[in-house]
């Protein structure tokens, strides 16, 4: 289903939406800002039902990282993939025209010779993708943008291999149906040529407004694209030339084998079809040999018996002139004629061949590396103009283009270094940014085409250049136990070191403080340090003189000592169970757990009288008790 985005948003951190500009059967399309490069694109975000299919979002990353190094002027370039919000989307190249479809819903028939020029634009874009190995699936006006000046750009071929076979919708897999080889509709395997038949029905349509199979479902179209055979698209528009139709019904085979063998073919094919329609050639018709009459030799006169002889002699001459007049006329009827070679210096290969057969002769093919466009005749021997016998052959040396080599491999290089190098080698580059965990920012995680992969001298190769790991926002963890705040941020993606620092007042395990502060953005995999609260090693000893024994114990446990009670006899009843001293004294740091010894007094009964209280505002001063009136008493439990 289509979503409607609004204007504003940012998707992936880059890609501000404009507006939104349509809606196809597998995707949305909307009109975006880059934010980084400060230009428009296309952002085509692909439908959900789509996206939740693991195998085709595979699938779909791997065609838009092939049609990502398609860079010729006739294929929309592709600039950027990624994943937002549950789906995968593209960034491809803005353009500002009409699609071939809308063209031909308000304009076909059009013209045979426009039509041509916008088939044979077509076929460069297939063409070029064939040789590189991409097979767009799914060639239809629909997928092919016209701007003002007739310039025709196909896109699409990052996501036409699902579309083709998705037979399930309907709407816009109706109109691809209308358009399938016959050998997808049958799910046999796709070639090239599958491509070719597509183009021969967007002519069809371009040349007589209608395609040449339609039906109420997608099945219904699928069983004519097999079974049915096209009405010729004269019957339709008289202005379609009779080399015109065979091209297109060329096209159209059943059998994929029986098609134009490739895109230059078909191209060559169109070009002298134009060619013939520009010049208004009807065809030449072959002139017809006159017959040759027979001279009757006059007779030799009357009969006579002296001149018997003389007549024998006679006969024999005449003979002998006609056996040798007729052996002079045989060869010259028979020996082979000569023509004018044709010049076909500069044409395609397939456009050449037809026109050295055409004139008698017998053409064979040289191929060698060129910088020409691959296909074209670069020269021929006999040279144009001069004379060769009917049948001889004509050499035609022919581009193959600028050949191959195998990709440099330049993985791990700074990008500079690895763009030298691929154009040292003859190929342009292309340049791709995404995260990456393990290559640092700057430098290349990857190739397309791979690293020894043979391709075209001259042809794009698209670096992957790393940004470096991607950034995080690192999460508060400060109040939080140390296996929480540690399995926060590993889950954010950070690395943890943890340090332990002594608290008396914190929570032992707490976290103290990090480092980095919550709120910084940092790259995943970098280490973020919190402080963990621990007890100390060593405590600070209370004052517990003039307390009651009970309550100095308690305080000494609480500070982490243990105390260990000595008692001392004193006289004044105030002083009984009361702290009198304490060792260590207090305020100085021991180690925890250390043993603490405080002396108790211990009321003497024998030494109070009755009769002579104690007076409460005097102090009373304790009488020092002998050595032996003190005794170590064990720690209360």
């Amino acid at each position: 289903m289509a979503r409607d985005i609004p204007a504003g948003t940012l998707v992936d951190g880059r890609y501000r939406i404009v507006e939104r500009v349509g809606s196809g059967g597998m995707a949305d399309v909307y009109c975006a800002e880059d934010t980084q490069l400060g230009r428009r694109v296309a952002l085509k975000l692909l439908h959900r039902r789509f996206a939740e299919d693991r195998e085709f979002v595979e699938r779909f990353r791997r065609e838009a990282s092939s049609a990502a190094g398609l860079s010729h002027p006739n294929v929309v370039g592709v600039f950027d993939r990624g994943e937002w919000d549950g789906t995968s989307y593209i960034a491809m190249e803005l353009l500002d025209g009409r699609t071939l479809k809308q063209i031909i819903v308000e304009e076909a028939p059009l013209d045979p010779v426009r039509a041509i020029d916008l088939t044979a634009q077509i076929l460069r874009a297939a063409r070029f993708a064939h040789k590189r190995g991409v097979i767009h699936r799914d060639l239809k006006p629909h997928n092919v943008i016209v701007d003002a000046e007739g310039r025709a750009k196909v896109t699409d071929f990052g996501i036409a291999r699902a579309g083709a076979s998705d037979m399930t919708q309907t709407g816009s897999i109706m109109g691809t149906a209308q358009y399938l080889s016959p050998e997808q509709a049958q799910g046999q395997p796709v070639t090239p040529r599958s491509d070719l038949y597509s183009i021969g029905i967007v002519l069809y349509e371009l040349l007589t407004g209608r395609v040449p199979f339609d039906g109420d479902s997608a099945v219904t179209i699928a069983l004519k694209q097999v079974n049915e055979a096209p009405i010729p698209p004269s019957a339709f528009n008289p202005a379609v030339t009779p080399e015109l139709e065979g091209i297109v019904l060329h096209a159209l085979e059943k059998d994929p084998a029986r098609r134009f063998p490739d895109a230059d073919a078909f191209l060559a094919a169109l070009e002298q079809a134009r060619a013939d329609i520009v010049a208004g050639a009807a065809g030449s018709a072959t002139a017809a040999f006159a017959p040759v009459g027979v001279e009757e030799a006059p007779d030799a006169g009357p009969p006579g018996d002296g001149g018997r002889s003389r007549r024998a002699w006679w006969i024999a001459a005449i003979v002998a002139v006609v056996v040798i007049a007729g052996a002079v006329l045989a060869y010259a009827l028979t020996r082979p004629s000569e023509r004018t070679v044709p010049n076909v210096t500069g044409k395609p290969l397939a456009a050449a061949l037809a026109i050295l057969q055409d004139a008698g002769f017998d053409p064979s093919v040289e191929r060698i590396e060129s910088d020409a466009e691959p296909g074209t005749v670069l020269r021929q021997d006999p040279q144009p103009g001069e004379k060769a016998e009917e049948g001889a052959e004509v050499m035609l040396t022919v581009s193959q283009g600028p050949g191959t080599q195998p990709v440099p491999d330049v993985v791990g290089q700074p990008v500079r270094a690895a763009v030298r190098e691929l154009e040292d080698a003859g190929f342009e580059t292309r340049r791709r940014r995404e995260h990456s965990d393990t290559v640092p920012r700057g430098r290349v995680i990857a190739t397309i085409p791979e690293p020894g992969t043979p391709a075209e001298v001259g042809s794009a190769v698209t670096l992957v250049v790393s940004r470096g790991p991607e950034q995080v926002e690192v999460p508060d963890v400060v109040g939080m136990r140390r296996d929480e705040a540690r399995d926060a941020l590993e889950a954010a993606g950070f690395a943890v070191r943890v340090e332990e620092q002594e608290d008396e007042s914190a929570e032992e395990d707490t976290v103290l403080s990090q480092d980095p502060a919550a709120g910084t953005r940092l790259a995943k995999g970098e280490t973020v340090t919190i402080a963990v609260a621990v007890e100390p090693t060593t405590v600070t000893v209370p004052d517990v003189t003039t307390m009651e024994v009970d309550e100095a114990f308690n305080a000494l446990a609480d500070a982490g000592l243990r105390p260990n009670q000595v008692r001392e006899t004193v006289t004044d009843p105030s002083l009984d169970g009361v702290v009198l001293r304490q060792r260590p004294p207090a305020g100085r740091r021991v180690e925890r757990n250390s043993r603490v010894t405080v002396t108790v007094g211990r009321l003497d009964p024998a030494a109070t009288t009755p009769s002579t209280p104690t007076t409460p505002s005097t102090p009373t001063t304790p009488t020092a008790p002998s050595s032996d009136a003190a005794a170590e008493v064990p720690p209360a439990p």
